[in-house]
C-alpha cells in the first residue's frame, strides 16, 4: 500500500484546511488509518485515527472539537478537516495505515505517506 498526502498549505489563524491521503492498492478498506504531525524540533505526535469502517474515530486532546477525520473507502481516501486552526498546528502532517486497528502510537502503523506541510500564520 502506498499513501500520498496532499492539500497542505498556508492559512491564517482561525481558518480551515482539508488534507487528503490517497491510497493505492485494494486493501485500503481493511486498514485502520491515522494522521500524525511533526513540527520542527518536536517529536511526531498523533492527531486523529479512524477505524476501517469509519464507524469509530478518536482524536488527540489538542485537536478535539476542531479537527474531523473521515474516509471514503470507495475512493481509497482518508481526510482530515481542520477548522479553527492555530499557529501551534503548524507541522508536516502524515497519514498512516495499520493492518490491525488504528492506534495512537506510530508503532501501530505499517504504512506511511510522505507528509504535507500545513502552516498557520498568526
Amino acid at each position: 500500500v502506498q499513501l500520498q498526502a496532499s492539500g497542505g498549505g498556508l492559512v491564517q489563524a482561525g481558518g480551515s484546511l482539508r488534507v487528503s491521503c490517497a491510497a493505492s492498492g485494494h486493501t485500503f478498506s481493511r486498514l485502520g488509518m491515522g494522521w500524525f504531525r511533526q513540527a520542527p524540533g518536536k517529536e511526531r505526535e498523533f492527531v486523529a485515527g479512524i477505524s476501517w469502517s469509519g464507524s469509530s474515530t478518536f482524536y488527540a486532546d489538542s485537536v478535539k472539537g476542531r479537527f474531523t477525520i473521515s474516509r471514503d473507502n470507495a475512493k481509497n481516501t482518508v481526510f482530515l478537516q481542520m477548522n479553527s486552526l492555530k499557529p501551534e498546528d503548524t507541522a508536516v502532517y502524515y497519514c498512516a495505515g495499520s493492518r490491525k486497528v488504528a492506534a495512537t502510537i506510530s508503532e501501530g502503523y505499517d504504512y506511511w505517506g510522505q507528509g504535507t506541510q500545513v502552516t498557520v500564520s498568526s
